[in-house]
């Protein structure tokens, strides 16, 4: 069995979809969603990393007590988060996971590195129960130079058509939804 992966939280994103108001600190169940994301990751995980804007601290206020290690990123794109996650990481796997999913816990992140740990691909990425391709999407360590040369804000995706991947099916559409708008959000809370 493969040891677990280290986690790496993208939380640097600028968020404009949401029209001035910050996504990572919507209340879930009372909790900022970067917090509950922070403390989820590190019940899952010994090395828990998460991506955040240099010059904020709202959302780093939040995490102040966490065993995480915070890494501060200049550029808001995603690319600059995963580059600076890898570069960080010492484990010899990378779950990278994005903050503003909402359904995405400790026993959804459980469930991803258990199948990592029990999988033999380089890449598994999580699904929908209906099968349909989401995050989190963990990546071996061979893959890091090819994660280090990443550019721009499409995130890891150009490394999924080139290698193998496994896959492991999720609740419902919890690898499927992030909020990134007021209505989103919105709609989120109204079918809760």
């Amino acid at each position: 069995m493969r040891p677990a992966p280290a986690i790496l939280i993208l939380a640097a994103g600028a968020a404009t979809r949401m029209r001035g108001a910050d996504k990572l600190l919507e209340e879930v169940d009372g909790t900022p969603l970067i917090l509950r994301a922070a403390r989820a990751a590190c019940a899952v995980s010994p090395e828990v990393l998460i991506a955040l804007p240099a010059e904020d601290r709202s959302r780093r206020a939040w995490l102040g007590d966490s065993p995480a290690r915070l890494i501060d990123v200049d550029d808001r794109a995603m690319s600059a988060s995963i580059r600076a996650g890898v570069a960080a990481c010492r484990s010899d796997a990378l779950l990278i996971h994005l903050a503003d999913m909402p359904e995405i816990g400790a026993a959804e992140l459980q469930a991803v590195s258990d199948a990592w740990r029990a999988g033999t691909a380089p890449i598994l990425r999580a699904t929908a129960a209906d099968g349909t391709p989401g995050q989190p999407v963990v990546f071996d360590r061979a893959l890091y130079p090819e994660l280090r040369a990443l550019e721009g804000d499409a995130g890891a995706k150009p490394l999924l058509p080139r290698h193998p991947v496994e896959r492991v099916a999720l609740p419902g559409r919890a690898a499927l939804t992030d909020l990134d708008t007021p209505e989103d959000w919105a709609a989120w809370r109204a079918r809760r």
